[in-house]
């Protein structure tokens, strides 16, 4: 995989690998959010919720994306599900980080 970027290793590790727990996908929609691609990323957390729904950390980026979006109404939907899930996952630091960023939203 040498001169390949570390999205284009993921993509191909994706093919082969049915990403049974998520990581794979979240590591790929973290490489679109770090290159800008915030359409892209936005459309990768949203495909891993669809498929891991508990994926805790997916939420929480989820919903700062759509806050720099512009797309408060959306972000405090992700971050409320995303509560609902840490906590159901006793995942107490999640849970209250998503909760700070939600009171910022109002």
């Amino acid at each position: 995989m040498s001169g390949t970027t570390r999205r284009e290793q993921i993509e191909e590790m994706l093919k082969d690998d049915p990403d049974e727990d998520g990581f794979l996908r979240y590591c790929l929609a973290m490489e679109h959010l770090s290159a800008g691609n915030e359409a892209q990323a936005h459309t990768g957390f949203q495909a891993l919720l669809e498929a891991k729904p508990d994926y805790v950390a997916a939420y929480l980026q989820l919903g700062q994306l759509l806050n720099r979006m512009g797309e408060e109404d959306e972000a405090r939907t992700v971050f409320r599900d995303g509560i609902a899930v840490a906590r159901r996952k006793g995942d107490d630091h999640a849970a209250n980080e998503m909760s700070n960023f939600l009171a910022m939203l109002g």
